[in-house]
Formats: structure tokens, C-alpha cells, sequence
């Protein structure tokens, strides 16, 4: 039986028909997202998609790569590859996009704000940044959500240069900025469904630190791409 049989085919010719084999899997616009994002490594590939197993994972990324969506590169590291989108990968950047847009427009927000997680929020956070809007100097950001369990409530952004890490344990860094709210409110900011200066005048959201920072934050504390994309339902 051919592979695509087995992965269960529609059985029709039609285009449509064909990429849905393909992209329609199960998690697999997802990781799509994570590729034309930017991330490479496999395991962070699986920061933006904290839910899905790591063999659910390798397998949808073996079938992208049999599908010549990503190549799989070796690394000067024994067993590290870095997965690559090809031009037929790169194409699909408009269909993940038009996904997000659609998203954003008609999805109820009390839907989406039903679904928090703060690793993937701080993980966007992360690598929409705009580091040059810092001090050019290391600088430690920590993220409090009151109401999460302790293991959850605290995360840390450490910024070196262009570089961002992400960290659910202590750096051991001077912090910086402290940024403390609940999640469902930082969540409604980054996705554009309420504003920082909002969530700042209620109270909801608190800053405490270096003042240059702080009064800085709109400049470097980038929001999802879909942002300000119009709603049409709240």
C-alpha cells in the first residue's frame, strides 16, 4: 500500500485535495508555523508546540521532509540536524499566515483566552523582542503570573546582544524588569485583544524596576503578528 494511502488519502486528484494530505495533519500547520518563525533544532521546535509529543513530532517532520516541505541537515554536532523549508516549504509561509488572519478576525477572544500557556506566550515573547530597544547591555526580564502553581509562576528572559534565551528557573542574573499579572491579561495584550497601557491603568499588569526600561516597554515588548488585525467578533 503507498505511504500516502496509509496515512489516509481523500482519494481525489484535486489540488486542494493534495496539499490537505499534507498540511492538514494533526499539529502539522503548527509546526509549520514554528519553521517559518525561524526555529531550526528540534527542540526548539518543540518549545513552540509544548503539547505535542516528541514522537508525534518526528513524525510529522519526516513526513514534511518526504513531502520536500523541509530538508534535514546535518550540524557539526553528532546527531543535531537543522530543519530547513524548502522553496515548496517557503510557499506555504502565505497559507500558515492566512490561517493566523482568519484566526484572529472570527475567532471569538474568549475562545482563544480559554487556551493560556504561559511557555508558549513567553516563547513568542521571546522571539519578537526588539533587542536593539534595551540597553545595550545584558538585561534579565522576569515575567510573575500570581496565579499559577510555583513550578509555572516565574519566567525570565535573558538578552546578550541579539541573543534571547527563555528560562523557567533562575538565570542567577540581576533582575532587570519585573512585568507581574495574570496570564489571561498579558496573553489579551500580546494578542491585541486589549493594550498594555489599558491592563497598566486597571492595575491588572504591574512594572517595577529600572525606570528607562520600563518606560521603554512598548518600544521592545513585541506583539503577535496578528495583532492588529481587525477583529470582527469579541
Amino acid at each position: 500500500m503507498p505511504e500516502r494511502a496509509e496515512r489516509g488519502s481523500y482519494g481525489q486528484f484535486c489540488p486542494v485535495a493534495m496539499a490537505a494530505e499534507i498540511i492538514c495533519n494533526r499539529w502539522t500547520a503548527l509546526v509549520l508555523r514554528e519553521l517559518l518563525a525561524g526555529s531550526t533544532r528540534f527542540n526548539d521546535l518543540r518549545r513552540g508546540v509544548p503539547r505535542m509529543s516528541p514522537t508525534l513530532l518526528s513524525k510529522r517532520l519526516k513526513e514534511l521532509e518526504d513531502a520536500n516541505v523541509i530538508v534535514a541537515e546535518p550540524t557539526q554536532h553528532p546527531g543535531v540536524v537543522d530543519y530547513r523549508l524548502t522553496q515548496a516549504g517557503e510557499n506555504l509561509r502565505g497559507v500558515v499566515d492566512s490561517l493566523g488572519f482568519w484566526g484572529q478576525r472570527w475567532i471569538e477572544s474568549s475562545l482563544s483566552l480559554q487556551k493560556l500557556d504561559p511557555a508558549l506566550l513567553l516563547w513568542d515573547v521571546r522571539r519578537n523582542l526588539k533587542v536593539k530597544a534595551l540597553p545595550h547591555r545584558r538585561c534579565t526580564l522576569k515575567f510573575i503570573f500570581p496565579e499559577l502553581a510555583s513550578e509555572r509562576r516565574s519566567w525570565w528572559l535573558v538578552v546578550d546582544g541579539d541573543k534571547v534565551d527563555l528560562c523557567l528557573t533562575d538565570p542567577g542574573c540581576d533582575v532587570d524588569l519585573y512585568v507581574r499579572g495574570p496570564l489571561r491579561d498579558l496573553t489579551a495584550i500580546w494578542m491585541g485583544i486589549s493594550s498594555l497601557d489599558r491592563e497598566l491603568a486597571a492595575g491588572t499588569i504591574q512594572i517595577d524596576g529600572d525606570q528607562a526600561i520600563a518606560h521603554s516597554i512598548h518600544a521592545w515588548l513585541g506583539l503577535s503578528s496578528f495583532a492588529k488585525i481587525e477583529r470582527k467578533v469579541r
